[in-house]
């Protein structure tokens, strides 16, 4: 069942990876399955209008449209909105590098918001990169941009890799 998040923006469905996927197919093929419909879109993705759009080995971009389900009580988009869409292009970045059998998780990130996000900006892009994949720790980068190329907020991220045995219960 396809969803849309928003216009033009459309998933398979919503869900989440079976992590002994993952653990065969290793990330960057995981990702690629996401993108192409094999895998659905996790649930935060409807929730927040934003989803998965390019991948590559250490490199993913995120596209999203904030809009007034997303103000703070000032009304402009809620930092957490910002920092949930660049979380996920930094740690996704560093998941295409995963290996079968790795998995990973977030250990810190830093985001500096550098613009206000407004509800009727339109679709905003967020690009990842990776920076360094070490055996146990890896870093990455990313920036936001409104529709134009300018620059909305820049991040960094680093994350720890490990067994993926170690997230299956």
């Amino acid at each position: 069942m396809s969803i849309e998040l928003y216009p033009g923006m459309v998933v398979s469905g919503i869900g989440t990876v079976p992590l002994d996927v993952v653990a065969r197919d290793g990330g960057l093929k995981t990702m690629q399955d996401l993108l192409s419909g094999v895998h659905p879109a996790p649930p935060m993705s409807e929730t927040l209008k934003f989803s998965l759009s390019e991948v590559e080995e250490g490199r993913v971009v995120f596209k999203g449209l904030p809009s007034v389900a997303h103000l703070n009580p000032l009304g402009t988009i809620h930092g957490g909105w910002t920092a949930t869409i660049m979380d996920s292009a930094l740690a996704c970045a560093v998941m295409t590098m995963l290996k079968p059998g790795e998995g990973y998780t977030t250990i810190e990130f830093k985001v500096n918001l550098v613009r206000p996000l407004l509800a009727d900006m339109g679709e905003v892009s967020c690009e990842g990169k990776i920076i360094h994949r070490g055996r146990t720790i890896a870093t990455s980068e990313a920036w936001l941009r409104d529709k134009n190329g300018k620059l909305l907020a820049h991040g960094t991220e680093t994350c720890a890799i490990f067994p993926i045995e170690n997230l299956m219960r």
